[in-house]
Parts: C-alpha cells; structure tokens; sequence
C-alpha cells in the first residue's frame, strides 16, 4: 500500500496498514471462493477478516478519528458509518454460513466498498494525521492500540 509519505514510520499507522494488507488478502480470498460457489469459505473468511478488523476499529474510532474530528467532521463520521455497514454484513457469518441467499453477493458488494474505504484510509486519513497529530495525540492513540491490542492474520486458506 501507501509509501510516499512516510506515514508508516510511525507504529501505529504501520500496525494499521498491516491490517489492512491482511485483510485485503482475505478478500481476494472471499473473490476466489465467491467464483467457486464456495460459500462456506466465504463465511469462514468473512470471520477472519472481522477477528482482523475488530481491535483495527477500535484504534481507529477511540483514537485516530477522535483526533481528526475537529479539523474533518465529515469524513470522520462518514469512514465511521462505512465500519457499520461493513461489520454489518460480516456479522452475518459470526455463527456460520447465512442462509440468506442474497449474502454472498452483498458480501461482495460490502468488501467492494471496505477496498475503496482502506485506500480513503491509506491515501487520506494516515497523511493528514501525519501532519495534523501532536505527540501527546499519538501516545493516546498507541493507548487504545495497547488496550485492544492485534489481531495479525496468518496466512491459512
């Protein structure tokens, strides 16, 4: 992902972009087995990609856009509105394959939007905290990092 700014030198932003890399992985995963009709694999990579974004939320909307929100409002409420409707339909799958037949093609609709969100993230967010954070924001921020800690994926089918 993103290299040009120099934005992950710092920890969190690099523990961040690793999270997303994972869970970009698992997407194309969910891609692959969407193709073969496999929707037990979606549902299975539907969980891991939650487990890898649940403590990433976190330090996200406790510390990274708490931060931002005075100087971008909008954005800050509009990324958090996109976790909702993404967690939504992943959530789906918390207890197995949905029965819903119209899931898996929201699912794909859903890691669609999550794609376009990480690089708003990526190409966004990171940069302009980058430039906009004190050191005193970044210690909070690595706080709730500390306090939900991570969730690395490995790799697994």
């Amino acid at each position: 992902m993103c290299e040009y700014c120099g934005c992950q030198s710092l920890t969190t932003i690099d523990d961040l972009t690793r999270e997303h890399d994972a869970v970009v992985d698992l997407v194309s995963r969910v891609r692959d087995a969407h193709r073969a009709g496999d929707t037990d694999r979606m549902a299975r990579l539907a969980r891991r990609i939650g487990a890898v974004l649940e403590p990433h939320t976190q330090v996200e909307e406790h510390g990274l856009f708490p931060a931002l929100t005075d100087d971008f409002p909008e954005q800050m409420a509009a990324l958090e509105a996109e976790h909702r409707r993404i967690e939504a339909v992943l959530e789906e799958a918390a207890a197995g394959t949905p029965r819903d037949a119209t899931w898996p093609d929201r699912l794909i609709r859903v890691l669609d939007l999550l794609r376009e969100h990480i690089l708003k993230e990526q190409d966004g967010v990171f940069p302009a905290a980058l430039a906009a954070l004190s050191t005193e924001q970044w210690e909070a921020i690595e706080a709730v990092r500390a306090r939900v800690g991570t969730r690395r994926e490995q790799p697994a089918g």
